[in-house]
């Protein structure tokens, strides 16, 4: 339409029953648009709902083990942390040290390593194993699809 001044401009607006919509207040002059806001507020409504229904919900699901599992129990919580997997949330895999096993470091140590190394072809060590007071813990998430 061209440079118009603010009376022309409104009453464009109204002659067509729409709305007078500044798009960019620091241009010179000022950049306005005739259209009806209350229909393009709910298009971008409407947009943001549908970007949220695309996102992907990232969990971050916990197995805890001790240093004295069993093989059998170690091998059905690595099952369970590759279905974890397979389902896109990341797993954090938790070693509890409870009374003097504190003192045995390099066993807990072990265990997590067996339980990385069983699910390697599966995921990424996000974070390597790191102790926090009794508890050792890793963090692991799934590999990248290519």
């Amino acid at each position: 339409m061209g440079v118009l001044s603010l009376s022309q401009a409104l009453e464009l607006a109204e002659q067509q029953q729409l709305d007078l919509v500044e798009v960019s207040p620091t241009a010179v002059p000022p950049v306005c648009r005739i259209m009806d806001y209350g229909k393009f507020k709910y298009q971008q409504s409407k947009k943001l709902q549908e970007a949220k229904k695309k996102q992907v919900h990232v969990l971050l699901k916990e197995v805890k083990l001790r240093p004295k599992t069993d093989s059998h129990d170690l091998e059905f919580k690595i099952n369970n942390v590759k279905r974890f997997l397979e389902e896109g949330n990341k797993a954090k895999i938790t070693l509890v040290f409870r009374g003097r096993e504190i003192t045995h470091m390099d066993v807990g140590r072990a265990v997590i390593e067996k339980v990385a190394k069983e699910l390697q072809d599966v995921c990424v060590v996000e974070n390597h194993p790191r102790v926090e007071g009794r508890n050792m813990y890793m963090i692991v998430a799934p590999k990248p699809k290519k």
